[in-house]
């Protein structure tokens, strides 16, 4: 009977341990929940896309964050701007799972154009060859155009229009068969790294990441590059607009954003957008 009785108190104490357990962990994960900070959006970008989106002090800053910003602001919601890997944002945006919209100077395309909604175009830029200064392509008229890549080892980042570009020109573009060859990176700033790696002869980015690479590397150059004009028309540049993708099921969104966009793209008395100046702000071209 004493034994019986011990070995009741013993499962009582350790029925009553358990349940504190259990309660103490009610507690935790009801306190997590509620100190999560809740977003009404989730906007995906690539932080390696300066002057659009980069990292400062482990900060994400650029045109494109101002521009969420704003957007935030017009419809007095909480956006969370989340980095990711620049290939699965239009997959991401299209699900609308964890992400709704997609923010990292994305190139309006047929294809993307089946999965997601784009805003208006707020940027349009034209692709650049960048180069080391003791390796020169051929240059006229002060662009190369892309049969002057024939044969050389070429690299940008993958998904991005440039990659994009060299890909068609070498499948069945003026590059076919002329044993040029593609590599594809993470960022356009590893593709131009690339470059005094001797691992690619060129690397191809939009204007201002290129620009804004060469800016701060004085051995390496660029270009604008150009397709050759065919029956007497001129040469015409490899260019693209930016926009920023929208879940199909998110009009509220995709409204507010137009809204913004045509806001910063009114030129002012000097003739230049809110968005002109954000880019030459964020290229550490203007004091403001």
């Amino acid at each position: 009977m004493l034994m019986a009785r011990k070995i009741k108190r013993f499962f009582s104490v350790e029925l009553i341990i358990f349940l504190c357990l259990i309660l103490t962990l009610a507690l935790s994960v009801i306190f997590f929940v509620l100190n999560i900070e809740h977003y009404d959006y989730i906007i995906e970008t690539n932080a390696f896309f300066a002057p659009f989106e980069y990292y400062s002090n482990r900060e994400i800053k650029g045109v494109d964050v101002d521009i969420v910003n704003r957007v935030a602001e017009k419809m007095d919601k909480t956006i969370q701007l989340k980095n990711v890997e620049f290939d699965v944002i239009i997959d991401n945006v299209s699900d609308g799972i964890i992400a709704d919209a997609g923010a990292a100077g994305l190139t309006i395309t047929e294809p993307r154009l089946q999965k997601v909604d784009f805003s208006i175009p707020y940027y349009t830029s034209v692709q650049y060859v960048i180069f080391s200064q003791t390796n020169l392509p051929n240059i006229h008229n002060n662009y190369l155009v892309w049969e002057d890549l024939a044969g050389k080892t070429l690299g940008s980042q993958t998904g991005c229009t440039g990659y994009l570009f060299m890909s068609d020109e070498v499948d069945s573009g003026v590059l076919e068969g002329t044993d040029t060859k593609i590599k594809g990176f993470d960022s356009h700033q590893i593709a131009a790294d690339a470059i005094s790696a001797h691992l690619i002869d060129y690397a191809i980015a939009d204007e201002l990441a290129a620009k804004f690479i060469v800016e701060k590397n004085p051995n390496l150059a660029a270009l604008p590059l150009y397709y050759s004009g065919t029956d007497g028309m001129p040469d015409e540049p490899a260019e693209e607009s930016y926009a920023i993708a929208v879940n199909k099921n998110r009009p509220e969104l995709l409204s507010a954003i137009n809204e913004v966009l045509t806001e910063m793209l009114e030129p002012g008395e000097d003739g230049k957008s809110e968005i002109d100046k954000l880019i030459l702000k964020h290229m550490g071209l203007t004091d403001e």
